[in-house]
């Protein structure tokens, strides 16, 4: 998929002169004020034309040779419109088509109208042309299909009526999803394992419970951790359930068990872990540790900076520490306050 630079940088691959083009549709206004007009972007120069020219016809290639029941012709006046309109509120037309070649069945009419109906919520330009970038299928998603998961979001999850935009700026794939067949579902499953806040943790809605929760609940239980332990540690970070399996908790536990040799009851109480970089923080702070004889709890070990961190390691070693069985064995070095 490309990304959100790719998609949103202004194409100006037609020119009137050699394409009859009807007058460009209707903007929302949310745009007028970010986007010049279609025309004023076109290149005047003829070298300019003809340099991009075989692109054009290349990416209808590609698009009919993707989609062979989607034989739409280049000169197609509907089909002109369409990337006339697209142009206009700044979404390069080629990128989204080749990338995500549904658009091309999908009415201009129906188009506008998620557009429209989108940024009437108060979405800017900007932030639309962002959510477009992150999930193209938005804009091939009818208005009657968005307006159940505003709703949902709303009276389901509880999300106040002034957060929601922020909720769908930071995971536009909410809008695609079905509310019956994906969201509805992971709701339920969350709440079943004790996440009550679920509006605080909303971008894990649009995940699926088979493919992407248990498995990772699972391979906890593989580990070592009973059923309960592993969604205790989920409930207590629910974001665990978004870290790649072979990318991130497998490297990271290796290290923890191998390298470390620590227990398995720290993890469930610390499972904010698995959210710490490897390299760049768990083990050279480890090392550290290792090499002056000082071990911290897991959240002091991480989670402080790296000023405090060498400021603590620094008082240890400088002092004597109580023994485990003294009352001051935990203010000794002061590891707790994280």
């Amino acid at each position: 998929m490309a990304s959100a630079t790719t998609l949103f940088t202004p194409n100006p691959m037609f020119s009137t002169e050699h394409h009859s083009l009807s007058p460009s549709p209707t903007i929302p206004k949310s745009f007028t004020g970010l986007c010049k007009p279609f025309h004023s972007r076109v290149p005047t120069s003829i070298p300019s034309f003809h340099c991009r020219r075989p692109k054009f016809f290349v990416r209808a290639t590609v698009i009919k040779w993707r989609c062979p029941k989607q034989t739409i012709p280049p000169d197609d006046t509907g089909f002109q419109k369409k990337l006339l309109y697209l142009e206009s509120i700044g979404i390069d037309s080629f990128s989204l088509i080749e990338n995500h070649p549904t658009v091309i069945t999908t009415s201009l009419a129906d188009i506008k109208s998620t557009v429209e109906y989108i940024t009437s919520l108060d979405f800017t330009a900007i932030e639309f042309r962002r959510m477009v970038g992150m999930c193209p299928d938005i804009l091939t998603t009818q208005v009657s299909d968005l307006i159940p998961v505003f709703t949902f979001l709303h009276r389901e999850v509880h999300v106040p009526g002034s957060h929601i935009k922020r909720v769908i700026n930071r995971r536009p794939r909410l809008l695609v999803c079905s509310v019956s067949k994906r969201l509805r579902p992971t709701l339920y499953f969350l709440q079943s394992i004790g996440i009550e806040e679920v509006n605080k943790h909303t971008d894990l809605l649009s995940c699926s419970v088979e493919e992407k929760f248990m498995p990772r609940i699972d391979y906890f239980e593989n580990i070592g951790f009973s059923r309960r332990d592993a969604t205790s540690m989920f409930r207590r970070f629910p974001q665990l359930f978004c870290y790649s399996i072979k990318n991130n908790l497998e490297p990271k536990y290796s290290y923890f068990v191998v390298e470390m040799g620590r227990d398995l009851k720290e993890l469930k109480e610390f499972p904010q872990y698995f959210s710490f970089s490897l390299e760049n923080r768990i083990e050279p702070r480890h090392k550290q540790c290792v090499e002056m004889g000082v071990c911290f709890p897991l959240p002091a070990l991480l989670k402080t900076s790296e000023v405090k961190f060498q400021s603590r390691l620094d008082v240890c070693v400088n002092s004597s520490t109580p023994l485990k069985t003294s009352p001051l064995w935990s203010a000794g070095c002061d590891v707790y306050d994280v």
